[in-house]
């Protein structure tokens, strides 16, 4: 079940997720075999902590890696991966179904990686859905900024 947040974030970007099985979708490979899709195409969203104990919400492409100099450029310090628990706290959403929408206290980082699809689908925090969308207007309804993180 999609979160009450997530839902009242999408209805008002006028986006509409797609829901499958529970656990379906945890993965960028798993996610993109059941959408259809390339892996490319998913927008994976992943937590990072800054030495200053800022949070940083990175959604990038499912087939690209986050650079730790190039995130360590964009945020002025080094930062480490939450983990799973870290992350559930910080943005209400377990690994697997993370995503940019209904956030607050976090940076939302959307790479340029992209921008080279069409349509995107990011989680709708849980590991059994994905949101069609635009990179524009994935920027417009997280209210995330552009980045180059990705490698």
């Amino acid at each position: 079940m999609i979160p009450e947040k997530v839902r009242r974030a999408l209805e008002a970007a006028g986006l509409e997720a797609l829901e499958f099985e529970p656990g379906s979708t945890p993965t960028a490979p798993l996610a993109a075999a059941r959408i259809g899709v390339e892996v490319g195409q998913i927008a994976k969203s992943l937590l990072f902590r800054a030495k200053d104990g800022s949070y940083h919400l990175v959604v990038c492409a499912g087939d690209r890696r986050v650079s730790s100099s190039k995130l360590k450029a964009l945020v002025g310090s080094k930062a480490s991966m939450a983990d799973a628990e870290e992350t559930l706290r910080v943005t209400g959403f377990p690994p697997g179904g993370v995503c940019p929408f209904g956030l607050s206290g976090v940076a939302i980082w959307i790479d340029e990686s992209l921008a080279a699809w069409e349509t995107v689908y990011p989680a709708a925090g849980t590991d059994s859905t994905g949101v069609p969308t635009s990179f524009e207007a994935l920027l417009a309804a997280t209210g995330g900024a552009r980045a180059q993180v990705a490698d």
